[in-house]
């Protein structure tokens, strides 16, 4: 499998956030996957690149022209993409992946699982969606997606589409698991044509 890792590429970050990205990248190796993911040598994105190679893992990294000198490109990548922006960055990473792992992040780590989450919602694919958390780092992100969903502003199925854990080992167990294919109910189209 070819499985996408969201994770952070901050440096000021405590050193745990870092064993965890080494962690993730040995395991993927070690279970034979390949590794897309945002193409840097900093923070955690150079660790679960540096880790999976390590492992023996193939390593493809996607980066922004504009982000190769900042997050220094990881030219060591079986396969480097250089892209004009981070919306092409997102387009690459998702058209060459099977599955999406997001591990502790900021806001450029919401982004990417806020897209990928959204589209499963909508049936456009039906790749796994695991965010593996820890220490409770996502808890409010759920509670207030739960909120919304009592709301009613989300999909019945905005659970459905995506898996949370807080192990490396149950992650991968969920990113190898099938999934069922989504798609908004009649009753939503008709509610979102209503309009």
């Amino acid at each position: 499998m070819f499985i996408c890792v969201f994770l952070a590429s901050h440096q000021k970050i405590d050193q745990k956030y870092l064993a965890l990205a080494e962690e993730v990248g040995a395991e993927l190796a070690r279970r034979g996957h390949t590794l897309v993911s945002g193409g840097a040598t900093v923070s955690c994105m150079g660790a679960v690149a540096r880790a999976a190679r390590a492992g023996g893992g193939r390593t493809i990294g996607v980066i922004p022209r504009a982000m190769v000198d900042v997050e220094i490109a990881d030219h060591d990548s079986d396969e480097l993409v250089v892209t004009a922006d981070m919306r092409e960055r997102k387009g690459v990473m998702d058209a060459r992946s099977d599955a999406f792992l997001v591990l502790p992040g900021g806001i450029g780590t919401l982004e990417e699982l806020f897209e990928i989450w959204t589209a499963r919602t909508l049936g456009l694919h039906d790749k796994p969606l695991v965010l593996l958390d820890p220490w409770g780092l996502y808890r409010p992100l759920r509670t207030l997606v739960e909120g919304m969903h009592e709301a009613g502003f989300t999909r019945p199925n905005v659970f459905d589409a995506i898996s949370w854990t807080t192990t490396v080992e149950e992650a991968f167990e969920l990113l190898e698991k099938r999934t069922r294919h989504l798609e908004p109910s009649l009753e939503e189209l008709g509610e979102a044509t209503a309009g």
